[in-house]
């Protein structure tokens, strides 16, 4: 049995005071939220912090509601079952619900937040592991090694970014506001993720804490999400795709955001699949040229589930099938597609 290394636990009473003791134990010190990916990590002793930070108490952290000016405010700690069912969001953002709605199982989506999905750790099959297998390699870069086993010759980690949301996050247009010790600063949750596997969380300084996830307007706007994983109840995604565009009165697309997960160690926005689509109905000739610009950005290794070369095909095979449900060209085999 793996059991969960000595740690201690502060309940921080509010953002301020939460940010603090993250400031003041520096690299010892982690938030936790509904810890679903967390404490396992901790078990097989890829992270271990020696003072765990809280949010359940902080009461401001929490809700969904509508912005004066429009759009929706998310409170991270609002969880994926809640996210996922709040029946406003399922109307302006199906995209965004789906994913939600997606992740891991029943049990894990009532107690993971919508918050910790954006911030949830990168994957690959050399790094989640317990700590003898990772041992009987020599490690990897991630964690206690010197090498990415993935790719030997690489100055970088590939471990994958593995959020079902943050796909649709970005291609929505949301932001993020965090608070640290220097203050509060909003932007676009695009600009959360670095190119490492390692440092995935770039744009986020480790004494900084997520407390709003804004959403913009959706008047106009469409939005879906696909997931390909090998179980269809479980598993994480080896392949996401978000589609989120705006057409005019006469159907053509005004605006269009094409976003990858699962295939880079940060979500992928294909500008030129966006690009193939703006000016144009959602028609098959158009659909199968914006399918096609996803594939060479795409670039799964051999560091997740199936293999590298399926998952890549599969690529602009998902791409298609959600423009193909926004076109209301979806035929049954695609209104089973997860």
């Amino acid at each position: 049995m793996l059991r969960l290394p000595p740690f201690d636990y502060y309940a921080a009473p509010s953002v301020e005071e939460a940010v603090a003791a993250l400031r003041d134990h520096g690299p010892d010190a982690m938030v936790v939220a509904g810890g679903t990916d967390l404490f396992p990590k901790m078990k097989r002793r890829q992270m271990e912090p020696r003072l765990l930070v809280g949010l359940r108490g902080i009461r401001d952290l929490y809700g969904i509601r509508r912005l004066e000016a429009g759009g929706y405010r998310l409170g991270p700690m609002a969880t994926l079952t809640q996210v996922s069912l709040h029946p406003e969001l399922r109307a302006a953002y199906p995209g965004l619900t789906h994913a939600a709605g997606v992740v891991s199982s029943p049990q894990l989506r009532n107690a993971g937040t919508i918050g910790g999905n954006l911030c949830v750790d990168t994957r690959c099959t050399y790094y989640d592991q317990s700590y003898h297998w990772r041992k009987a390699i020599n490690f990897c870069m991630k964690k206690d090694g010197e090498i990415c086993w993935v790719a030997p010759g690489s100055p970088r980690c590939w471990a994958v970014s593995s959020s079902d949301t943050a796909p649709v996050f970005v291609a929505l247009g949301a932001r993020v506001r965090l608070v640290g010790p220097e203050g509060e600063r909003v932007i676009p949750v695009g600009e959360l993720y670095g190119r490492d596997g390692i440092n995935f969380l770039a744009g986020k300084r480790p004494d900084e804490i997520i407390t709003d996830i804004l959403l913009p307007p959706a008047e106009g706007w469409e939005s879906v999400y696909l997931k390909l994983r090998r179980r269809g109840s479980f598993d994480f995604p080896i392949l996401g795709v978000a589609v989120a565009l705006r057409r005019r009165e006469d159907g053509t697309v005004a605006e269009a955001r094409v976003v990858l997960g699962a295939v880079e160690s940060y979500p992928v926005e294909v500008e030129e699949a966006a690009a193939t689509l703006v000016g144009h109905r959602l028609e098959p000739d158009v659909i199968e040229a914006a399918a096609k610009a996803c594939f060479k950005p795409a670039r799964p290794l051999d560091n997740t589930d199936l293999t590298l070369y399926y998952r890549k095909k599969m690529v602009p095979v998902y791409v298609a099938r959600a423009l193909r449900r926004l076109a209301g060209l979806t035929d049954e085999a695609q209104r089973r597609t997860a």
